[in-house]
């Protein structure tokens, strides 16, 4: 990602904008469309032939710049995940069972998304406080996906992805504050049929100790290509940087792969693996995407 001896969290925010930037000045006039969508809407439905390839948000940490199509819908979910989180005095492990993003395309370029943790299940270890389990639901997101050009056509993407997390949860399995910011998604296709994926973010999250808020700073690179027929899988390098107190920078490396079943339905399965203390030391996880 870098020859830079810096950490993967701040190397990443650095990074990704430049990926922009070149991006942005990469052949303009392929980004134009060939055809004319602006008619369609949620109540104006794409036909099927004018319809993108599919391009969910999954199963890699990085999002797409992709909307979903005027008038479609897209299910994107979490058979279920697990994680794994062991340091020097606890050990966690937590199950989320069918955590689901549904979207709907609002117009041919802009989507609206609704994510829900649902079931959590978790185990704690603690060499103080002994054994403990905690269960019951997660919190519900809300997300704007814009797309601002490549869309249809051309060799790069770039999109705005503005999100607000409303204090759902059961059980004691998240804070009872709002949450909220911004993801710059971007994409481009490259020599060897390569695709590129990468992110840049920034939020405004509760403490830990749940009296105040933080900024926190994402960003993240992920190459994929095909391996065989429908069959492809991606290497991910995900950084996150806190500004709170007393928490270190999160990175993982993460690692999957994509089953094109048809045009409308892929099944997926991978795993994140933490390099740094704060991380999680492992998330593996399956699920599917439908588009209807």
């Amino acid at each position: 990602m870098s020859l830079l001896i810096c950490k993967p969290a701040i190397v990443a925010p650095l990074c990704v904008p430049a990926l922009l930037l070149t991006g942005a000045g990469a052949q303009a006039a392929e980004n134009s469309p060939t055809v004319d969508k602006s008619e369609f809407n949620l109540f104006n439905p794409t036909p099927p032939a004018l319809m993108r390839e599919l391009a969910p948000d999954r199963p890699d940490q990085t999002e797409t710049p992709h909307t979903v199509d005027a008038g479609h819908f897209q299910l994107e979910m979490d058979f279920a995940n697990f994680t794994y989180n062991h340091s020097q005095n606890e050990t966690t492990r937590a199950w989320n069972v069918a955590p689901v993003n549904l979207k709907a395309g609002l117009l041919n370029n802009v989507d609206l998304q609704f994510i829900l943790d649902d079931y959590f299940h978790v185990h704690t270890e603690d060499r103080a406080a002994g054994a403990s389990d905690r269960s019951g639901f997660g919190d519900l997101t809300t997300r704007l996906k814009i797309n601002l050009w490549g869309n249809d056509s051309g060799l790069t993407a770039f999109g705005l992805l503005p999100y607000l997390k409303f204090p759902v949860n059961t059980g004691h399995l998240g804070n009872d504050g709002l949450e909220g910011g911004i993801i710059l998604p971007f994409a481009m296709k490259l020599p060897a049929d390569f695709e590129l994926g990468a992110e840049t973010a920034a939020g405004v999250f509760r403490n830990q100790n749940n009296s105040d808020y933080h900024e926190e700073f994402i960003g993240s690179v992920t190459v994929d290509h095909e391996i065989i027929g429908k069959l492809s899988g991606y290497l991910e390098l995900f950084g996150n940087a806190t500004t709170e107190r007393h928490s270190g920078w999160i990175g993982t490396v993460d690692l999957g792969l994509e089953y094109l079943v048809t045009e409308n339905i892929q099944l997926d399965c991978g795993c994140n693996l933490g390099i740094s203390p704060a991380a999680d030391t492992v998330l593996a996880f399956s699920g599917i995407t439908v588009r209807f």
